[in-house]
Order: structure tokens, then sequence, then C-alpha cells
């Protein structure tokens, strides 16, 4: 280490004002800092020490989101795999040459064979995120003229995770940079945007290619004709009426067709126990969220329909379908574009409940909510926090009033 040290600070000089690469600065300093702790501290004003920094802290939520992302590889494998069983889809021929070199066989009992044939779809989606925004990140930041932002260490292991996996990859890089310039950049970076970028790049990209989004995802792989692999939740939208097809434990697990790292309700509680724990992420944002959807659900069950099989779905498995407790754990505790305030969180996350539920069961067209969801409230969540404080200045007056 003494050596890269050494190396780096060598380097530096080349990147100082007044150097030949002065401009170039903010690469310099994201390498720098991502491998050693910062050599500028504050000179004057009152600061608080703390020993979790930017950095750190994003570092927390990458192995808050690990299970998500390992049991998403595995179930995207996993799916293909029974599909291929079933005679359902074929290997491509480079995918059975790849297996043969392994020593595997396209198995959905084989640990190894499943998380093989997810990482085929799940790395290379990765790498264009990574490349990306690496390009979008420091171009923004030499233009700016200020360090490299660590926000898109988070935001580049979500996107991913919330796509499907056989999405193409021109459609991943174009998602990528809408989300990272609309959703963030142009509001002046890392936590000064309202809007999540990771749901701001999905969104962009459902309405821009919904049939990439929300048609037969998990055929990963080459299908005949005619065969079809919706996921659960669109499956029973569109009128299946039914839940002979799906057991609550499987969709606990996540052993469903969805997105690469949304099925899982379980590996999201885990992140959700390492967030809590580590102060990161909001426990009243998830409370809230939880509380809005049984509300909202349970509401649905009561008015009953014959017409809307959503509206008659028990509100249990509300909370083990779809993207429910990943966007809950993840996208809704986001500490830059929820809510701040410690009354705001638990509202903040009630309606995101409320509107998710809403928008899933009375929107045909849209049988997923929690994302939607969430960016409205992503637009309310100033306002929130503004009548939250207004009201503890009032109580505040009246007490000292009486005194």
């Amino acid at each position: 280490m003494k050596r890269i040290r050494k190396a780096l600070d060598r380097a530096g000089k080349h990147f100082e004002p007044g150097a030949r690469f002065e401009k170039f600065y903010p690469l310099y300093e994201a390498l720098d800092t991502i491998m050693f702790t910062p050599a500028s501290v504050t000179k004057d004003g009152v600061h608080v020490r703390d020993g979790l920094d930017s950095k750190r802290m994003m570092f927390t939520v990458l192995q808050a989101l690990l299970p998500c992302l390992l049991f998403g590889m595995w179930n995207t494998g996993y799916q293909t795999h029974v599909m291929v069983e079933a005679g359902g889809a074929l290997l491509d021929n480079w995918q059975s040459d790849l297996f043969l070199w392994f020593g595997l066989e396209p198995d959905p009992e084989s640990i190894g064979a499943c998380m093989l044939h997810g990482a085929i779809y799940f790395v290379p989606i990765f790498l264009v995120v990574q490349i990306t925004g690496g390009i979008c990140e420091p171009a923004f930041a030499i233009i700016r003229k200020h360090e490299v932002n660590e926000g898109f260490l988070v935001t580049g292991a979500l996107i991913p995770l919330i796509l499907p996996a056989t999405i193409p990859l021109w459609m991943v890089a174009l998602g990528t940079a809408f989300g990272v310039i609309v959703g963030k950049e142009i509001f002046g970076g890392t936590g000064m945007n309202f809007l999540n970028p990771a749901l701001t790049a999905r969104a962009f990209l459902f309405f821009a290619y919904p049939a990439y989004m929300s048609g037969n995802i998990w055929i990963a792989a080459e299908a005949p004709d005619g065969v079809s692999s919706a996921t659960w939740l669109a499956s029973y939208a569109e009128g299946s009426g039914h839940l002979d097809g799906l057991d609550w434990m499987d969709a606990f697990l996540g052993v469903v067709p969805g997105s690469i790292g949304e099925t899982s309700t379980l590996a999201a509680l885990i992140g959700a126990g390492v967030l809590i724990f580590t102060g990161i992420g909001s426990w009243r944002t998830m409370v809230g969220v939880a509380i809005g959807t049984f509300v909202t659900g349970y509401g649905l069950n009561l008015i009953g329909s014959t017409t809307n099989p959503m509206m008659e779905l028990p509100v249990h498995y509300h909370f083990v379908i779809g993207s429910w407790a990943f966007a809950t754990v993840f996208m809704a505790t986001d500490p830059v574009s929820s809510a701040f305030t410690q009354t705001g969180k638990l509202i903040y996350g009630f309606f995101i409940g409320v509107l998710g539920i809403i928008i899933r069961s009375l929107n045909p067209a849209y049988p997923e909510g929690m994302m939607l969801a969430i960016l409205f409230m992503n637009m309310f969540a100033p306002l929130i926090d503004h009548f939250v404080i207004e009201a503890n200045k009032r109580r505040r007056a009246r007490r000292y009033a009486r005194a």
C-alpha cells in the first residue's frame, strides 16, 4: 500500500493547479480517495468529526445489496434452466460451449450452473452501467471543476438489479445516462437531486420501451415461437385471477420471475437489517410503506371487484410480489430524495405504500406501482418536511407562550 501511496503522490503533482493535467484533477481525486483517506481537512469553522463519510456509507449500502445481487443471479439462471428443462427454451451455441468449458449442464438443481447462467446476463448489464456512469460522472465533474461524487457507487449497483435479464445492452446504456444526467447531474449532482437516479432510469426505459421492461423477461435463451413467460404479477393483473400458480413462500424467497434483483423479499429484509443497524436506512420510512400498503390493500379487499382481480388479491401477497420489498428497503429510504424529518419519513413512506398499491391494483397498464409511487413522493418530500417543521414551530410557540 505504501508503494501505491507514493505512486499516487508522484502522479498527483501533474494534476495540481497550474499543472499540465489540472482540468482532470477530479479523475485523480476519485482514484485517490476511493483507496485512501483524503488528506484535506476543514481548516476553520465548526464541523462534525465522524468516521462515516460518503464513501463508507455507499460501501455499506453495497454490502446490504449483496444478498439481492447473489440471489438475483441464481434466480435468473434457475428460471431459465426450468424453461430449458421443460423444452420451452434453447441455449445459444456459445452458451452451451461455456457450460461445457466449466463442466456444467443447464440444470435447475445445480447452484453453480444457475449462478453461471445468471452471471452471463447480469455481468454485461453491470459493466455497461458502470462504463456509462463512469463516463457521465467524471465528465460533469470536469465541467463543474469539482470532485467525482460517490453517489454512483450505489446507483450503479441498483440499476442492474431493477432491470430484466434480457434487456438490450444499448438500452441499459441509454437508461443509465438518462438517469444520471436528468435525474441527478442537471440538479447539481449527488446530494442535490430530488429524484432517485436509478428509478429515473427505470421509469425512462419503461415508458420508452415498455415491451422490453415488462414483456417476456425470462426467456434468457433462444426460445421457440409461441413461448411466453411473463412475471406472475403481470399475468395475474391481466386477468388470471387465481393464486394457483404462486406459493406465498416461493414469492417470499424470490423463486419467481421478475427483474434480476427484485424478487426475493428475504434477501431485501437481510439488506434492511444491515441498513437499519448501521443507521443508514430509516426504519420509519420502511414501516410507513408497510402501513400504507396494508391499509390500502385491505381496503381494496373490502371493496372487492368482479372484474379486477388485483382488488381481490389478499393483502399479505402484496408484501412479497413484484418489487415491493426491494423498493421499500433500497429506494424509498434514499437519504437524498426522501423526507428528512422523523415524522416526515413516516408520512412519506405511508403515501408510497398507498400510491404503490393504488397504481398496482387500479391501473391495468402498469401492474407494478412501487417505482412510480416513490418517484411521485420524491417530489413531495420537501413539502412534507416543510409542513412538519412548521407544525413543530407552532407547537413550540404555544409551549413557550404558556410558560
